[in-house]
């Protein structure tokens, strides 16, 4: 986008958006402008119904505008998303966003939004990037989206981040396109920003930090276990690919984690099934099959055992 006159960012809050990646997208906007001593960035708050936004943890906000703004050239237009996303996707919602995506410089979304704009099928063939607990359920609703579990994506015209503090990352990385290093610098330097993360950085944290053990073979194998969801490898195969027995695998899982590994696999697997019953319309037979169930039967008795209800009731009663 041209330097020469302020670039606009087009927020489109929908309801029940995550606050955090909104204020982590404007805040460098604001804080690039009084760095730089003039106005670089503009931007324009605008939503269904063009009054108030509310956003998940109760906060309004007072829009700009609504659903029939006019699209500009040196314009990004950002989708936030937040909980219950599909119950966002609209129809005007999707029709002012092709509409949008017409006239504006680019398009792009932070958190659940990249649900919102997938399903305006404005990122198809593209790369993006959603929030982790929200990946599995959109890489089965979208599989024309090239989806990267990174803390933001830049495909040139399309951008997404992640959620969370993911959108500061994002938007240090196009003020640094926009304006140079030492204008993001600054910026990251007035947000107490300290560990600057690119499009490489994967959003979760690694496997030792989540289960609160560094211990190489056992983080070896649970990185094989969360690989293979769809075709579970069995126990002794895992043992060998990590260079030890059956037993020394068990023990290790027992000391460690306090399951075997059976019980862990099986967890995880239940827990990837959950989402998808939570954020898709998936079948119960597509979703068993999914997470590496043989039978929709077999599927809701392990289903059961771990959350004291079956998928089906899950599903009736549940939210997405």
């Amino acid at each position: 986008m041209s330097s020469e006159k302020p670039t606009l960012y087009t927020f489109v809050l929908l309801n029940r958006f995550t606050m955090m990646p909104f204020a982590s997208a404007i805040e460098p906007l604001r804080l690039a402008n009084r760095a730089a001593g003039r106005t670089l960035y503009e931007w324009r708050l605008v939503g269904p119904g063009g009054e108030s936004a509310t956003c998940s943890n109760g906060a309004r906000l007072i829009l700009d505008g609504g659903l029939d703004v006019e699209p500009r050239g040196h314009e990004f237009v950002i989708v936030c998303g937040g909980i219950e996303v599909a119950a966002e996707a609209t129809k005007p919602v999707l029709a002012f966003l092709r509409r949008m995506a017409r006239g504006a410089g680019g398009m792009g979304a932070f958190c659940t939004g990249a649900w919102v704009l997938a399903k305006a099928g404005l990122l198809d063939g593209r790369k993006a990037t959603i929030h982790w607990e929200y990946h599995d359920g959109f890489a089965e609703e979208f599989p024309e989206v090239d989806l990267f579990r990174s803390v933001f994506v830049d495909d040139g015209n399309r951008i997404t981040a992640a959620g969370g503090t993911s959108a500061i990352d994002l938007m240090l990385h196009l003020i640094a396109e926009d304006h140079g290093d030492p204008l993001a610098t600054e910026v990251a330097d007035q947000l107490l920003h300290t560990g600057i993360r690119t499009g490489q950085d994967d959003q979760r944290l690694s496997i030792p930090t989540r289960i609160g053990v560094r211990h190489p073979r056992l983080t070896e194998v649970i990185a094989r276990m969360e690989a293979n969801l769809e075709e579970p490898i069995s126990p002794a195969q895992l043992a060998a690919d990590a260079g030890m027995s059956t037993r020394q695998l068990e023990r290790l899982f027992r000391r460690y984690l306090k399951r075997s590994p059976k019980r862990y696999y099986m967890e995880t697997r239940l827990g990837r099934a959950r989402k998808l019953l939570m954020q898709t319309e998936l079948s119960i037979i597509e979703i068993a099959l999914a997470c590496g169930f043989s039978s929709p039967s077999h599927f809701s008795k392990c289903y059961r055992a771990q959350y004291g209800s079956t998928p089906y009731r899950e599903r009736g009663t549940g939210s997405a």
